[in-house]
Parts: C-alpha cells; sequence; structure tokens
C-alpha cells in the first residue's frame, strides 16, 4: 500500500538520488546538458524544514516527491502569494509516473492552499510526458521554458555593415534604450508582462550593475542588438562552471529576419569557447511569440516551468 507523508530530512539521501535519475533521463535525450554527478544534500535541507513538500513511499521505497521553496507576495507581480517547485526539487520512479505526480500534487496543494499559497509554478522536465500530462490534467499552463546548445556555430548569412563586439562594463549605457524597448514588447499582448514606469527604472539600474558579458550588433556605430550573458541560470544544471546563460537579448524590429542575432550569437559563442566554456543556456516565456519562435530554433529545450493560479474561492472560509 502506498503511502504520503510529509517530506523531511530522512527522505533527502532517496530524494537526490530520484531526482539525479530523473536528470539523466533527460540527458539522455538533450545531450548538450552538462554531466552531473550528484546533487548536493544541502539543497534539500530548506525543502526539508519549510513543512510544505510531500513524498509518496511503497513500504520504505520512495516512488516519488513535491518539494518547494519558501513562499512570497505578488507572484508574478500578482496580488496572490505564490511558490515554485525547481527541477531538483520533485521526482518520481517511472512506473505510474503520472498517476504519481497527480497524488503529490493533490496532498501538496492542499497544504499549499490552506497557507493562502494560490500561484503554483513548477519547472518539468521537457521530455517527461506523463509529469506534463499529469500537471495539465491538474490546470497547468505552460510559461517560461530553458534550453541550452554546445557552443558550436551554425549556418547564417552574413549581413553587410554590420559589426559585433563585447561592450566594455563602461559602455552599458550604450543599449539602455533597446533593453527599454524590450520592457515595452514585454508588457504587449500576449506576453502582458507590463511594469510601471518606477519598476522599469529600477531594473534597468539593476541590470546596468549586475556582473554579466554583454555582446553587441552596430551598424554606423548604432547599437540595433544585443545578448547579455552570465554564469547564473534557472536551474541547477545552468550552475556548472562549464555552462554560461543568456538573461537577456533583444533586436531592434526593423532588423529582425536578417541573421543579426544568429551571427551576434555565433560571435558570443567563438567568444566563450575561447574562455573554455562548453554550453550555453537560455530560460525564456513560451508565450514570447518572438523569442519562442527564435531560440527553439537553436536550441534544444530542456524544462517546460508551468504555472496554476487558484481561484480565489479556495482562501474562502
Amino acid at each position: 500500500m502506498t503511502t504520503i507523508l510529509g517530506f523531511n530530512k530522512n527522505y533527502i539521501e532517496q530524494a537526490r538520488e530520484l531526482a539525479h535519475a530523473n536528470y539523466n533521463e533527460e540527458r539522455s535525450v538533450v545531450t548538450d546538458l552538462p554531466k552531473i554527478d550528484t546533487i548536493p544534500a544541502e539543497v534539500y535541507e530548506d525543502f526539508a524544514d519549510n513543512g510544505l513538500g510531500v513524498a509518496m513511499f511503497d513500504g520504505d521505497k520512495l516512488l516519488g516527491f513535491l518539494c518547494c521553496y519558501d513562499p512570497w507576495d505578488n507572484a508574478f507581480d500578482s496580488n496572490a502569494r505564490g511558490t515554485f517547485v525547481p527541477i531538483h526539487a520533485h521526482g518520481a520512479v517511472f512506473e505510474n509516473r503520472s498517476s504519481i505526480y497527480k497524488r503529490l500534487y493533490q496532498a501538496a496543494a492542499e497544504i499549499w492552499v490552506k497557507q493562502k499559497i494560490t500561484y503554483h509554478a513548477i519547472a518539468l522536465y521537457a521530455h517527461n510526458s506523463q509529469a506534463i500530462s499529469a500537471f495539465f490534467t491538474n490546470g497547468f499552463g505552460l510559461r517560461c521554458v530553458d534550453a541550452v546548445r554546445s557552443l558550436e556555430n551554425f549556418e547564417c548569412q552574413p549581413y553587410k555593415g554590420i559589426t559585433f563586439s563585447e561592450l566594455a562594463k563602461k559602455d552599458v549605457a550604450m543599449i539602455r534604450e533597446m533593453r527599454k524597448s524590450h520592457v515595452i514588447h514585454l508588457g504587449e499582448s500576449p506576453c502582458f508582462m507590463r511594469s510601471t514606469s518606477d519598476a522599469a527604472e529600477k531594473w534597468l539600474n539593476r541590470a546596468e550593475n549586475r556582473d554579466s558579458k554583454i555582446f553587441v550588433a552596430t551598424q554606423n556605430d548604432k547599437p540595433i542588438a544585443y545578448i547579455e550573458i552570465t554564469d547564473d541560470g534557472e536551474t541547477f544544471a545552468s550552475e556548472v562552471s562549464s555552462m554560461m546563460n543568456i538573461c537577456g537579448a533583444f533586436c531592434l524590429p526593423e532588423y529582425r529576419g536578417k541573421d543579426i542575432v544568429q551571427g551576434l550569437l555565433n560571435y558570443a559563442i567563438a567568444a566563450l569557447k575561447a574562455d573554455g566554456y562548453d554550453s550555453l543556456g537560455v530560460d525564456f516565456e513560451s508565450f514570447n511569440p518572438t523569442a519562442n519562435g527564435f531560440w527553439l530554433k537553436h536550441f534544444t529545450a530542456y524544462t517546460n516551468s508551468v504555472v496554476r493560479r487558484i481561484d480565489e474561492c479556495a482562501l474562502r472560509d
């Protein structure tokens, strides 16, 4: 008989082994993902302490588990309290996986909603069809994607009169207007990720002060596209030292469809490869048609992050 219990420290060893097995399952399909020997036990300590996780057992065998980060208010700039389940915070054996995830979510969601956590987000492996089906059945929809590629150049037609370069730190303000355009683009349909002018200004200031590499395409000294890259990513896989991650990119609309961003990406790939890196990741909103159409041409998705907003009626006494 299977049982579902609250996740605690006694389950960490089995959980990390199961999560690592699930990662290797995805890596067998997405071969550009980095090899990772193990997931550190300490990353599960907070999941065991916050009282929001659950685990399913058949006797002493862990069949699956589902944990999450501590909740925060105004998730995705909404009025709701939300939480996020990263890819290493859940896992399930292959047999009856869809059923396991459905039962785990039912148990976890009951705990979450009792604590007024009504915005639920979870990162699933892109090729884990059973898990995706289980959460789709439970009212989730796709919001974000993580993708990866090895640092190999690809074919693209050069566009005459374009210069590629890496910006010096003192010149990062050169792309401020493009960053503003990016913020405006994300606020339009169908993204609707709108920011107030004050919030946008604060984001611009943070972006200009972070430690990153910025590659820019210019025509007649005018910046027309940029790609920003950091060593931080959205998944535990993207944190390995051999992998870098795109954290921002934009091309002026009139220059799209001319292989300019592809050429800039090739330039950035060559620079990263020369510095000893092996792979490059990117994360983007699936409902951003420009990003979704571009990145999936050149990168392979390995996560699908899905979300569900619980209706306010669930909070009524």
